[in-house]
């Protein structure tokens, strides 16, 4: 029984066009192993506007920018753009605002309400909005996912979901920022912090906006992502003892990485002894080969996490991509429409 999806995109930058790319390169798969079709009816940009086509888009005139004007229909706002769209899930991937979530929250509420799925790899959106939006999903019986938003493509929410049942967590730290790492090691090379902040951007990792990379912003949020989601308590970013790299000089790196225990920006959080609040933090550390986020490098990301039914699990993602946060996307689009 093949089902066919319509597809919707809130954000059409480097992550959307990564997954448009890659469900165009997995739909073979997607046919055989879930009996999943798709068409995208729907694109929303700040430069294109709220396009939509209830027939399908050519993915390929997406990818290369060249739609034809006349062609798609123009709407004015998020409710137009669903309603002329229609889609059955909406990937929402526009840029993070780590003060309030918004607009992204107001944006997957409409989705939500008009009866589509909504996945998104907005961190913001996590961290404001979660209770909300995952109440107003079960309410819908739709579903709101965000597997990309901490270790791109690693499964770390549908781990918990689905394979750890009944388990407590106590504490967990993280090399969250694969930015930071890459400024990092530039400098250890003996090059200015310029010019790992140019190489980041090369490398595509960056946000937008590179101060909320080199100054903790990024890892302060997916610390309260993980902490909304996992632990159950409302951390919000200003609760986070939060300190970025700029103030790492080329030479203090050196020693460091001389030394053997390289300077890393480090995210941690720990339940306090009655339980109900959270020390957390994210700040330079400088970590032994010994530490289980010791010999993360360049790219890569990891998470170690403390239970109660083990003392430590770490997952590692090496060197991610675009192509892996637009993995977690479509990981998370199968994962909705199957049930």
């Amino acid at each position: 029984m093949i089902k066919h999806y319509k597809l919707g995109f809130l954000g059409f930058g480097n992550v959307g066009r990564a997954l448009a790319r890659l469900v165009v390169a997995k739909s073979a798969e997607l046919r055989e192993l879930y009996e999943i079709e798709w068409s995208i009816t729907g694109v929303a940009t700040r430069g294109l506007g709220w396009l939509s086509k209830p027939e399908g888009f050519q993915t390929s005139s997406l990818l290369t920018s060249s739609i034809d004007e006349s062609s798609p229909d123009r709407s004015i706002g998020i409710n137009e753009w669903l309603l002329a769209a229609r889609p059955d899930v909406v990937f929402e991937t526009t840029s993070l605002n780590h003060e309030t979530g918004q607009p992204a929250i107001d944006y997957l509420t409409a989705v939500l309400k008009s009866g589509s799925h909504a996945v998104t790899a907005n961190k913001g959106a996590v961290v404001f909005g979660y209770d909300d939006l995952s109440k107003l999903a079960a309410d819908a019986g739709k579903r709101f996912f965000f597997e990309s938003t901490v270790l791109d493509s690693a499964p770390v929410f549908s781990l918990f979901r689905e394979t750890l049942p009944a388990v407590k967590l106590r504490a967990f730290s993280g090399v969250f920022n694969s930015t930071s790492n890459v400024i990092i090691e530039t400098m250890e090379a003996g090059r200015s912090f310029d010019e790992g902040v140019k190489m980041a951007q090369e490398l595509g990792i960056t946000e937008t906006d590179p101060a909320h990379d080199v100054d903790g912003w990024d890892a302060t949020v997916k610390v309260c992502v993980l902490a909304n989601v996992l632990m159950k308590i409302p951390l919000q970013p200003s609760e986070v003892r939060r300190e970025g790299i700029r103030n790492l000089s080329t030479q203090r790196l050196q020693a460091a990485r001389s030394e053997g225990k390289p300077y890393k920006l480090v995210a941690r959080a720990k339940l306090a002894e009655n339980g109900a609040s959270l020390n957390a933090s994210v700040r330079p550390e400088q970590l032994g080969p010994s530490d289980s986020l010791g010999n993360v490098r360049g790219t890569s990301l990891a998470a170690h996490f403390e239970l109660d039914m083990m003392p430590g699990l770490t997952i590692t993602s090496h060197r991610p991509g675009l192509q892996s946060t637009a993995y977690g996307l479509m990981a998370d689009f199968i994962n909705a429409v199957k049930g």
